[in-house]
This record gives C-alpha cells, structure tokens and sequence, in this order.
C-alpha cells in the first residue's frame, strides 16, 4: 500500500482521481443492489397480503363451490368458473388478435420501412401506450358496442369487444420492444444470410426472427399482461354478465364478467373481513399465480433458448 506522502504530485492526483471513482463505482453498485432487493421485497410484500386479506377464500368456501359456475355474493355463491372463463376469452381473443398484427408491424418497421417513416411511426406507436385506459373503455362503449351490435350481435357489450380493446391496448408494447429486438440483431447475420443466397423473406424468416426470439416472448408476455390486468376498459365493454358463455361460433358475442372487472365493482360495496371481501381477495391471488405462472414460463423458454444458442457457439 502506498504511503500518500511519498507519491509524486502527478501520481497523487491520479491517485485521489482513482480512489474518488472507486467511491463513486461502489454508491452505484450498493444503489443498484438496494433497487433489486427493494423490488423483490416490495413482490413479496404484496403477496403476504394478499394471502392474509385472501387465503381464507380457499378454506371458507368448499373448492367445489369455489370453482363452480354460478357467481352469485347476495347468496353466498362465489363460483369463480365464470370470472375466469370471461378473462381467458377476452385475453385470448385480444392475444389472437395482436400478436400477429404486432409482429408484422414490427417486421415493416424494422426491415422494410425507410428511416424517415419509422422515425415518425415508431413514436407515434409509443404514444398510443399512453393513452389512459378509462378512455379507451368509454370509446368503445360509445362507438364500438353500437357498430357490433349493428352488426347482428345481440348486445353489443361483449367479450369480442373487449378483446379489440385489450388488442390495442396490447400492440404498442409488442409492437415497440419487437422492433427493438429486431433492430439489436447484428447486421453481419444478413448479409451472411443473402450473400449465401436467401431471399429477403428467407432472412428474415429463418434468420433475423430466430435471433430475436427471447425480445419477442418479452413482448409477447408483456401483451398478455397488459391484457389479463387490465380493469376500466374491460369493465365497460364486455357487459358484466357473470356467465359462462355458450359454446358455439356466437360465444364470443356473449357478455362476459373478467376478474379484474369483477374486484373494481364489488370491492368499493363489501364490508371489511366479510366472506364477499375474502374471496374478492381470493380472485387476486388467483390472479397473481397466473401471471407468476406466465412469465415463469417466459423466462424458462427465455434461458433454455440462451443455453441452446450458447451450446451452438460452443
């Protein structure tokens, strides 16, 4: 260890410079790590709450009960088959809907599109993220239940309403952070691709979009939580009928009650600690599996595709 007062005044000063950048390296790096434990104690804070205010759902009403068709709380029904069938139709019909239309603009916007064009679309798109969902819900309740229902649905309040909201809701994010994956591929892997003689088409098929697979499960993943969690545009435009829809080409054109729809208007008209106030606590828990569950999945197909792109290098 050097001895401050035996170094020069030149290499003092790289001296002090250095030990006043180690200080400042090591602020971050415990900043960092205080903004990641920060994270996962928040998570599992929200967790044990919810399995406080929620976990007697699952013990107070018997599971058959829990898990059957009828929702009905002024009789003490809390059948949650319903809720959740209403939040599967409505989240796969969005995702159905804007997965291949996110990908495909994404592929224009970043292999197609001139730079001029993309520089005014790309921002434009990232606004539309922005627009608050309560306002997305009332447009479609105004414009868009009158135009299906005049187009021969019975109401025009239903699931396939809410799936075309959710699926403009859901594009922005897929589509930007696709494009984003899109464009981190390196330039080197097409022109290998077209100097071998692959088409344009061939390229980007078999090339570019394998190589961006993990940026768009990302966004895939992301689209589908913006999809399941979301509330106000939801509550408005699929009608709020707490039924399972009949099976046939016309179900989507049924009225249907999502869970997150479901806690946003009951939750405000039950008494603390009541069953009705436990189970509405239940459905978050519910709620929070699936997701965890998801992007669960996401991340292991995430890692896998790593490791397998990693073994090919080796």
């Amino acid at each position: 260890m050097f001895e401050q007062s035996r170094l020069p005044d030149a290499l003092l000063a790289v001296w002090q410079k250095l030990k006043g950048q180690n200080k400042k390296e090591t602020l971050i790096e415990n900043g960092i790590r205080l903004a990641g434990v920060s994270v996962i104690l928040i998570i599992v804070m929200i967790f044990y709450f919810l399995l406080r205010e929620g976990s007697g759902a699952f013990f107070q009403v018997p599971l058959k009960e829990l898990f059957s068709s009828r929702w009905y709380p002024i009789e003490d029904k809390f059948g949650l088959l319903p809720l959740l069938a209403g939040s599967f139709m409505v989240t796969a019909g969005a995702v159905a809907m804007a997965v291949p239309l996110g990908l495909a603009t994404a592929v224009y916007l970043g292999e197609f599109a001139p730079a001029w064009l993309r520089e005014i679309l790309k921002p434009f798109i990232e606004v539309l993220a922005g627009i608050p969902s309560i306002v997305l819900g009332f447009l479609g309740w105004v414009a868009l239940a009158p135009l299906i229902q005049r187009l021969g649905a019975p109401t025009g309040l239903t699931a396939f309403s809410g799936s075309l909201i959710l699926a403009y809701m859901a594009l922005p994010t897929i589509i930007s952070i696709t494009e984003d994956a899109l464009y981190a591929v390196p330039k080197e892997y097409r022109d290998a691709s077209l100097a071998l003689g692959a088409t344009q088409w061939q390229t980007i098929w078999r090339v570019v979009l394998p190589a961006a697979r993990s940026g768009i499960v990302i966004a895939v993943m992301l689209g589908v939580g913006r999809a399941i969690g979301e509330t106000m545009a939801v509550m408005l435009v699929t009608g709020n009928a707490a039924n399972i829809p009949e099976l046939g080409l016309g179900m989507l054109f049924q009225p249907v009650r999502t869970m997150t729809a479901t806690i946003a208007a009951e939750m405000g008209e039950v008494a603390q600690g009541s069953l009705h106030y436990t189970v509405l606590f239940g459905i978050g828990i519910v709620l929070f599996l699936i997701m965890f569950g998801i992007n669960s999945l996401a991340s292991r197909f995430v890692g896998g595709h790593h490791q397998r792109r990693r073994g090919g290098q080796l």
